[in-house]
């Protein structure tokens, strides 16, 4: 198999994820869950609180506390480093990763 081969299907597959993502996303808008559009971090960086579209404002063990329960659209709970850590699905689109969320 040529090398080009291994671009080209990568592409193509890349490009099924994001229509996915993008059904996924329209699809879930009528499941009323509500979906996080911003976050607050604190001076480290690290993520500290989340703003959802219906303008409720979450610290972050209610945002866990609210993914595990399934209320929140596009987020996952793992469990490393001895506690619960909450983050995006990954689905391949940066743009709607928790890090990349405008700050409120």
């Amino acid at each position: 198999m040529e090398s080009g081969n291994f671009e080209k299907i990568y592409q193509e597959y890349k490009q099924q994820g994001e229509a996915q993502a993008a059904n996924e996303m329209s699809n879930s808008m009528q499941t009323g869950k509500e979906k996080i559009v911003a976050v607050r971090k604190n001076d480290e960086g690290d993520l500290i609180a989340f703003k959802t579209d219906s303008g409720r404002e979450l610290d972050y063990i209610t945002a866990l506390d609210e993914a595990k329960a399934g209320l929140l659209q596009h987020v996952d709970v793992f469990h490393k480093y001895g506690r619960d850590i909450l983050r995006s699905e990954p689905d391949g689109v940066k743009e709607n990763n928790l890090d990349q969320l405008p700050e409120f």
